[in-house]
């Protein structure tokens, strides 16, 4: 004998009860019975080179952007360094992450099948400023600075491509030495804002810091260049991009890497500037075979 599960029905306005066979119940869709896809979030996370309260106010527009092209959840994960954005990827507790080159190396290394998908546009040309306090000796020039021997030293992070990696291998091809044999004290500040603000304020003689960073700050007002002054740029090499671990289809469904990276290069101007970047452009591991190559000469990879 067939069982009825009683159903309210709308008839001209009235509420009407009618039965209908259970062998009909699995084309009604009940709440929870796909309780996985519902609740399927993709996190994200970026490295930490500005204020971390800054970031936020930054990147949850852009979580809640992909959401609602994705047609799933989207979070924003903080790191508290940039090395625990990398272990978050890693471990698999972040799916994607907006990473330096550098990072995106490490993390790529440790994830077989991760994915460089996209870009900035300015991401093929990156470089680096060595920056000094107003009251410094030291003058801009296109040659490295050489007068810095001996003077108090500040990278970023210590797995910052634009803070630290690139930097110190422009430092040993241009004087032979390397950063700690050269200057005469080396700190870490830990983010660029970070070393421009010790700069500026002359608690170290010298600093290098992302160009995007110092020029973001001098654009918003925040800095001005006579207070921290630009002294040498570095050549050009590949940084940023959007990582994506290889499992993302089978955790989010089929499909999605593809609908992500459209969603990411299809970003309105405004919430690029998140990025410091104007347009998002397709990227791919070759890409920052560069970068792979000075992080293994100067031993930061293995």
């Amino acid at each position: 004998m067939l069982g009825f599960l009683i159903l309210p029905i709308k008839t001209m306005n009235v509420y009407r009860l009618t039965a209908l066979p259970s062998v009909l119940l699995a084309l009604i869709p009940l709440s929870g019975c796909n309780a996985e896809a519902s609740t399927a979030t993709l996190r994200f996370s970026a490295i930490p080179n500005e204020n971390a309260t800054l970031l936020r106010q930054k990147y949850d527009p852009v979580a809640e952007y992909l959401s609602e092209k994705l047609g799933v959840a989207v979070e924003y994960i903080p790191a508290a360094d940039y090395q625990a954005s990398v272990a978050m990827f890693i471990n698999g507790e972040i799916q994607m992450a907006w990473f330096g080159g550098f990072t995106g190396v490490q993390a790529r290394n440790k994830v077989e099948g991760a994915r460089a998908i996209v870009k900035g546009e300015k991401d093929a040309h990156y470089k680096s400023y060595f920056i000094v306090s107003r009251d410094s000796e030291l003058t801009k020039s296109d040659e490295f600075p050489m007068a810095a021997a001996g003077k108090r030293f500040a990278f970023g992070s210590q797995s910052s491509t634009s803070g630290r990696l690139m930097p110190e291998f422009f430092i040993r091809q241009a004087t032979g030495k390397t950063s700690d044999e050269f200057f005469g004290e080396v700190s870490y500040s830990g983010s660029h804002d970070n070393t421009i603000t010790n700069v500026k304020d002359g608690n170290w003689d010298i600093g290098v810091v992302d160009f995007g960073v110092y020029d973001g700050r001098i654009a918003d007002g925040s800095l001005t260049a006579d207070e921290c002054p630009v002294i040498w740029e570095t050549p050009s090499y590949a940084d940023y991009q959007f990582t994506i671990r290889p499992d993302l289809d089978a955790s989010l469904g089929m499909g999605i890497e593809q609908e992500l990276a459209a969603a990411l290069l299809e970003m309105p101007p405004e919430l690029a500037q998140a990025f410091r970047r104007d347009k998002m452009v397709p990227a791919a591991n070759e890409d920052f075979a560069g970068i792979l190559d000075v992080a293994l000469k100067l031993e930061m990879i293995k």
